[in-house]
């Protein structure tokens, strides 16, 4: 197959296709992606210049550059992942997210549309969010089922496309797959979202900030089990259909914040409680969801999936990750991946 990922040098994105590319050498993977700030290519220098890995700098916003990637790939598959994704810019300046998540998603069903009439066994497999759904009360869960009730510019625009993905498979008869996945984490994630930052900033002494109460819920989900979850719906999931991934793993962020600071404290050999003094509660963003919480049954049960990861043992693997990894953080905190994005990415192109 040749698949085309849209978003590849992105938190999810990358994890996908560093899982997926030497797991697949039979396959070739184009990366299309905008390079965004929060687009490392340094996530991907594992697998940069492995012979089945293709890059195209493209904005998905660009429609006549999407026609010029699928010119020159014929792809068989898409898998979408390319979008803005923090809930807190789009409260500040939605109208990239619009551009992006809504105009973007438009454009890649249109060209594959166009691309794929006459051919069978293509897939356009969009990846979304639980924030779609709203916000829970403190019981129950989402299902496939759950109406749309998005809180933020993010969420809707989410919501959005995925409404624009449904009606082009009942509308055009355009074969699509959705999955709604829970908060994901871990390594590669860039320091805007709750467990990176409050790990970088532990490790520099910087306040620890948690909104409100810290009483906020999210399902938990390890990146590396979302990614096989998306692999095993565009293997065997059912046309039309959306799965919901979760990792049942509830947790408070003022919670999930101390655990960090344990974490911490037995890897570094350090009084957990000197991590812990610098939590600082904020005020508030607005429009923030109570809880948010996945049923998984309907993947679990059909396809057989289930995580890999508890939120132990996958937070565990994520703080190490960052203890590890102080070239990746350093590129991040200096910029300097920028710089390299201007001299390096056109010779990461593979034609």
């Amino acid at each position: 197959m040749r698949v085309l990922v849209t978003g590849g040098s992105g938190f999810i994105g990358s994890n996908f296709l560093n899982l997926f590319v030497p797991m697949y050498p039979e396959h070739i993977f184009i990366n299309l992606d905008k390079l965004t700030y929060a687009a490392n290519p340094y996530n991907l220098r594992d697998i940069e210049n492995a012979e089945n890995y293709c890059f195209e700098k493209v904005d998905i916003a660009d429609y006549g550059a999407l026609v010029g990637v699928f010119e020159r790939y014929n792809p068989d598959v898409v898998v979408h992942f390319a979008a803005e994704s923090h809930v807190d810019r789009s409260i500040l300046g939605p109208r990239e997210f619009v551009r992006t998540n809504i105009v973007g998603t438009f454009n890649l069903l249109e060209v594959c549309r166009n691309f794929w009439r006459e051919t069978d066994g293509i897939l356009f497999h969009h990846v979304s969010t639980d924030e779609v759904y709203g916000t829970l009360g403190t019981k129950g869960y989402f299902t496939e089922e759950s109406r749309y009730d998005p809180s933020s510019p993010y969420s809707a625009s989410k919501a959005s496309s995925d409404h624009l993905v449904r009606a082009y498979h009942r509308t055009y008869g355009l074969p699509v797959k959705i999955t709604n996945c829970s908060n994901n984490y871990g390594p590669y994630q860039f320091p805007e979202k709750l467990i990176p930052l409050m790990i970088l900033n532990a490790l520099e002494g910087k306040p620890l900030p948690i909104y409100g109460t810290g009483e906020n819920v999210r399902d938990w989900l390890y990146v590396e089990d979302h990614c096989r979850a998306i692999w095993l719906v565009i293997e065997k999931g059912r046309v039309g259909e959306t799965y919901n991934v979760g990792g049942n793993n509830e947790w408070k962020n003022v919670d999930i914040v101390h655990k960090i600071c344990d974490i911490l404290g037995q890897e570094l050999g350090k009084d957990p409680g000197e991590f812990e003094r610098l939590i600082t509660f904020v005020a508030d963003r607005p429009g923030h969801d109570l809880r948010y919480a996945i049923d998984s049954t309907k993947i679990r049960e059909e396809l057989g999936w289930k995580p890999e990861e508890t939120f132990e043992t996958g937070l565990r693997k994520t703080v190490q990750w960052y203890l590890n990894n102080e070239e990746w953080i350093e590129s991040v905190r200096t910029g300097a991946y920028r710089k390299w994005l201007e001299e390096n990415y056109g010779k990461r192109v593979k034609n």
